[in-house]
């Protein structure tokens, strides 16, 4: 072994505590980018496959009623390849063993198993037999929330009329791998689930034998879906076309894709920030060290060691480090992106979701914080072999003596011997004290942002479900009823105040910006479902005009002030235009409000509800949901309290696991580096300490001196940590600003108060340990001359 190699070997062994705490940060950043890359690579994978497999449309299109001789013309549409005529109908059911009732979307297929589009994974049980009415497939994410198996039946009101429905098979769609309701933004496979019935029994019972109502198409390569699109409307338009919509846009798909690309963005986002800092602490640790081997250096290249040999063992030791943390990364990282894996099977139901592992996403990952720890040991390593070998056997110059800041204000009475020497240290090694300061805050900053998405997430909650929708149940009517609905509706029971609304289906076009959205009418000045600003006051809805979302504001690149072209799709199917009245900061789904009689005047209607929000009596609410199972009039039912739990399940708990990991990661980093801080200042202090002690200061006052500095450090870094944290919570709000929820740039001051038990928990149990290494310091070696 080279004699530099039993050098490297050497330093490993004396650094082990801080090469350990440095290989530990780099294992975090390593594990989360394969984590989060590795999960985001199965499943856009997985995606990709099963959407190409089992033929996912390409073109989607609700409406009232076609005859099916249509579908000629709608082939004879250039760039169509194949089209998909179905019947699709919500209706009421009533599921064993459970209280609420819940919707199932009843989709037609055809009697015999043939290929389609959108077609059928079947999980388990059998197709449907021909003949058979009764006879259903249902999706699997509601059957394994319904506890239900092949041979249970489900009671459906269908067209009016009770009907028993027979499950003969567990099957999965493409078309609803995030089995979701337009107009949600969460999944409650309890209460929505998927039935394909066969096309004769679906189409007789709601009086569309030999008709359709939904619509899907796959297209020729090379084909301009908008276009299709275009022209498909136009054909739909006098049987109660909805407005077609590409597969970008349908429902399920958007959700998946989204949450593939908001992994994605936090997969790039978080490990940067671990690796940044790894590469600082790298850098620190380097340069620091060769400050204490001037000496060691000089005698290597003065013994004949080219610069290139002792700067390749300094950055050999780098490399050490980083690939104990890679070994380690990966490990973590391929173990953490598994158990992502299996938690997203939870939402999204792919036949097969594989893991899928790459060699070159590890190496990757390796090379890319080889590169961020070589770069940040560059400076430090240039350095040393830059020192004429007679220049660096001389022991460093004393520090130039001068007054403190504090001396020359004449405060130094106020200061024992120690604190003035704690002072004079800081104030002599501005830029060291600084960089200290720095690493102590980015520690900081990273346990902020580990509860990011909890605060976040709280915030969003209180926000939206406890503030704006405040509702205890939510009914929406088959079809818009008269005003005189509300007396009925008052007299169900349990019913103790209730606000009607109003829902347009519409689609809003600015320039070549559009967007399909139902308009919300609301009623002026509600108590239970209301609109609230950044500050939480209460919105007045505008006796004209309309509100958007702000997010669907940007959507369609318009402003305040601005007239919005509105097409109605329902009834005449008018175009309206409409100025937008303001932008609403609403963190859930995209919206449009209006004042439900300004809405009832743009439709030119009377007063007409689509729905109610309901106060309801709790010890009533088992009678109420008995008797809503059993109303043909009443489509869907939503309850407040089941859409938190939902939101809970769905987005919070998801988060929660990542966020107790990067807290984990975030209190590894918080003790490396502070245990890093404290090492090395007693590596280059150790003499003067040591001198302290001949002179007559005792074992606790050197102590002081040492870790009253690291003190006074960690105190400054706190607020520095605030700013950078915020910082950093802010570039991830900006992350998660999607079309499904935002999560605002909330900072709790529990969160705070965490983040600064982590780091002065990590400084003590730092200082025991320097405290222990000071209390065995050998004065006789350390005050041996380097001369």
């Amino acid at each position: 072994m080279k004699a530099l190699n039993y050098k490297l070997v050497r330093d490993l062994w004396k650094l082990r505590g801080q090469v350990i705490a440095i290989a530990l940060v780099v294992a975090c950043g390593i594990a989360i980018f394969i984590a989060m890359i590795s999960a985001y690579q199965s499943l856009a994978a997985s995606q990709s496959a099963y959407y190409q497999q089992y033929r996912l449309a390409q073109v989607f299109a609700q409406l009232k009623r076609a005859p099916e001789p249509l579908i000629e013309q709608i082939q004879a549409i250039p760039g169509v390849a194949q089209v998909q005529s179905r019947v699709v109908v919500d209706v009421t059911l009533d599921v064993p063993g459970q209280k609420e009732p819940a919707i199932g979307r009843l989709v037609s297929v055809p009697e015999q198993p043939i290929p389609i589009l959108n077609d059928l994974f079947i999980r388990q049980g059998r197709y449907l037999e021909p003949g058979r009415a009764e006879e259903v497939l249902v999706s699997e994410a509601f059957a394994n929330a319904n506890h239900l198996k092949i041979g249970d039946r489900v009671g459906a009101i269908i067209n009016g009329r009770w009907q028993q429905l027979s499950i003969v098979g567990i099957a999965l769609s493409p078309e609803y791998v995030y089995e979701i309701r337009a107009g949600d933004v969460l999944p409650d496979n309890q209460r929505f689930g998927v039935f394909w019935m066969g096309r004769k029994a679906l189409g007789t019972a709601f009086n569309l034998d030999g008709a359709f109502n939904d619509l899907a198409l796959s297209l020729s390569p090379q084909t301009n879906p908008e276009a299709v699109i275009f022209q498909l409307d136009q054909l739909l338009k006098p049987y109660g076309g909805f407005g077609a919509y590409e597969q970008a846009d349908q429902i399920s798909t958007k959700f998946v894709t989204d949450e593939i690309t908001q992994l994605r963005s936090h997969a790039m986002i978080v490990p940067s920030i671990f690796l940044a800092i790894a590469a600082f602490l790298l850098h620190i640790l380097l340069s620091r060290l060769i400050g204490t081997q001037r000496d060691q250096i000089a005698i290597l290249k003065a013994f004949g060691y080219s610069n290139w040999s002792v700067g390749w063992h300094f950055l050999k030791l780098v490399l050490v480090i980083v690939f104990l943390g890679g070994a380690i990364g990966t490990g973590v990282g391929l173990w953490m992106g598994s158990g992502m894996l299996k938690m997203y099977t939870q939402y999204y139901h792919f036949p097969n979701l594989n893991y899928q592992i790459s060699l070159g996403l590890v190496l990757g990952a390796i090379a890319i914080s080889a590169s961020a720890a070589i770069i940040g040991a560059f400076v430090a390593v240039r350095h040393a072999v830059s020192l004429p070998p007679a220049e660096a056997m001389r022991p460093e110059p004393p520090a130039h003596f001068r007054r403190t800041l504090m001396e020359r204000l004449g405060l130094q009475s106020f200061l024992s011997p120690v604190g003035r020497i704690i002072l004079r240290n800081l104030e002599r090694k501005p830029i060291q004290a600084l960089l200290s300061i720095v690493g102590i805050a980015l520690a900081i900053a990273m346990l902020i942002v580990g509860r990011y998405s909890q605060d976040a997430i709280s915030y969003l909650i209180d926000v939206q479900f406890r503030l704006m929708q405040r509702e205890d149940v939510t009914i929406i009517f088959n079809e818009p009823r008269s005003a005189s609905v509300r007396y009925e509706v008052d007299h169900l029971p349990g019913v103790l105040y209730s606000e009607p609304f109003r829902i347009v289906a519409v689609r809003f076009r600015n320039q070549q910006y559009t967007h399909q959205l139902g308009i919300q009418g609301l009623v002026e000045n509600g108590q239970l479902h209301q609109l609230v600003d950044q500050q939480l006051n209460p919105i007045p809805l505008p006796i004209d005009g309309i509100l958007l979302t702000a997010k669907l504001g940007e959507k369609l690149h318009i402003r305040t002030g601005e007239t919005l072209t509105v097409e109605v799709l329902e009834g005449d199917r008018p175009t309206r235009y409409v100025k937008v009245a303001g932008l609403v900061d609403d963190l859930v789904g995209l919206s449009a409000y209006m004042e439900r009689r300004a809405l009832n005047r743009l439709m030119q209607e009377g007063e007409t509800s689509s729905g109610a929000y309901l106060a309801v009596d709790a010890a009533q609410l088992d009678r109420l949901y008995a008797l809503l199972k059993q109303t043909p009039a009443i489509a869907s039912v939503n309850l407040r309290k089941t859409t938190i739990e939902r939101f809970q399940k769905t987005i919070a708990d998801t988060r929660q696991i990542m966020n107790a990991v990067e807290i984990v990661f975030a209190c590894i980093i918080a003790f490396g580096v502070v245990y890093n801080a404290a090492r090395i200042a007693l590596s280059e202090r150790s003499r003067e300490l040591a001198t302290l002690r001949i002179i007559g200061f005792s074992r606790v006052q050197i102590a002081v001196v040492l870790l009253g500095e690291q003190a006074a450090l960690t105190i400054a870094a706190i607020p520095v940590g605030f700013l950078v944290g915020y910082g950093l919570v802010v570039l991830l709000s900006i992350a998660y600003n999607t079309e499904l929820y935002r999560l605002p740039p909330i900072v709790t001051s529990a969160s705070y108060a965490f983040a600064v038990i982590v780091v002065t928990s990590a400084a003590f149990i730092s200082g025991l340990i320097v405290r222990r290494k000071l209390d065995h310091l050998d004065l006789v070696a350390v005050l041996k001359t380097r001369e």
